[in-house]
């Protein structure tokens, strides 16, 4: 039984991550670890319950302080992740550690696997996204890794170019598309409840100056009123976002917004079926969303680079005639259906590759060229 620890840092990526999650549960030569940090004990959603209710979790690793942000806090927290999981893994032991992107979780953990010596599987790497860190820290993991799930071809040649060698490269899709067929609308009563939004709104921190990101948040809040009613998504722990989560509190009270909280993924996915478009910053528009063939407005740099299909529409300043044209864009668009992340299996795909006899890697690493 070779035991694979799956860290999981956030709401975004639990949700990411469960279908390998229940693929490696479920295979009969790998014993799952579950090992929740970072966003998921902060309040006031404390998501580290909904992933215990749905796993086992293993071990807990606290980083961030709660309401405290900022570059400067976030890498505190990875000094303090680092030191926590390495002694989560010393006493797990497990064979492989995988993560999964760019969140400072996922780096904390990749530095205490392939400095202490293990497997570390990445899942993700490769992509291009300029986020606050994102893209120096997902780069970074692929050069700690040792195993490289990719979700594009794009990404997985990148990877190649990074000097990794090509046996330890498998392009696999995009775990977010996995058991999207399963997750049916939003039933008529949650839907009803808050108020048959048509707009979804999902706008997170990307570490901008504070007046830049609370622009953000405020032209966009204006950008969707025309298009109600909305359901607004609070924002994660990512530095700016305390900036966004002040103009969203700010509109809270207008009868054409419902402001919520942490949804669970099959929510989520649910809202969004029933929805005619997501405007904000979050991957969700450029990878679930197409998938559903929900349309999607990308709202500034955060995804900066990232593959994206054709129904996604950019606005690059903070300028709310541009979100309300690009909206209108959007819904009136049509996509080529065409999708760079897969069609899904890709949780079974890597619970496999983790399985085989064959995948005999040391922790030693040498670049490829």
């Amino acid at each position: 039984m070779r035991k694979i620890a799956v860290i999981t840092g956030s709401r975004a990526d639990f949700g990411l991550l469960r279908s390998t999650i229940d693929a490696i549960d479920s295979h009969p030569d790998l014993d799952l670890q579950v090992i929740a940090a970072g966003a998921h004990v902060l309040p006031p959603d404390h998501t580290i319950e909904n992933v215990r209710a749905q796993v086992r979790v293993d071990a807990v690793v606290e980083m961030q302080e709660p309401g405290v942000f900022g570059r400067t806090a976030d890498a505190v927290a990875v000094g303090r992740g680092i030191s926590g999981f390495a002694t989560a893994f010393e006493r797990l032991d497990p064979q492989v550690v995988l993560v999964l992107g760019d969140r400072v979780e996922a780096f904390a953990a990749a530095s205490a696997a392939s400095i202490g010596g293990r497997i570390l599987a990445h899942v993700h790497g490769g992509d291009r996204a300029e986020g606050v860190a994102d893209e120096a820290m997902r780069h970074a993991i692929t050069k700690l890794a040792h195993l490289h799930f990719a979700a594009t071809k794009e990404s997985g040649e990148r990877i190649l170019r990074f000097g990794e060698p090509p046996s330890t490269v498998y392009v696999v899709g995009s775990p977010a598309i996995d058991g999207l067929d399963l997750m049916p609308p939003l039933d008529d009563s949650q839907h009803a409840e808050w108020g048959r939004p048509t707009t979804v709104l999902l706008l997170h921190g990307a570490g901008l100056p504070p007046a830049t990101e609370r622009r953000w948040a405020d032209v966009a809040i204006e950008g969707v009123r025309g298009h109600g009613p909305v359901a607004v998504i609070r924002p994660n722990q990512d530095p700016g976002s305390e900036f966004v989560d002040q103009a969203i509190t700010a509109a809270a009270s207008e009868p054409m917004i419902q402001v919520l909280g942490h949804l669970d993924r099959p929510t989520f996915i649910g809202l969004l079926r029933r929805a005619e478009v997501l405007v904000g910053n979050s991957s969700a528009g450029l990878i679930e969303a197409a998938a559903l063939g929900c349309p999607a407005v990308n709202l500034g740099p955060r995804q900066g680079g990232r593959e994206r299909p054709d129904s996604v529409i950019e606005v690059e300043i903070p300028d709310i005639q541009r979100i309300t044209e690009a909206i209108g864009k959007a819904i009136a668009g049509k996509s080529s259906g065409e999708h760079p992340y897969g069609s899904g299996g890709t949780g079974r795909k890597i619970a496999a590759l983790l399985a085989e006899s064959r995948l005999e890697v040391s922790p030693r690493k040498r670049n490829a060229f």
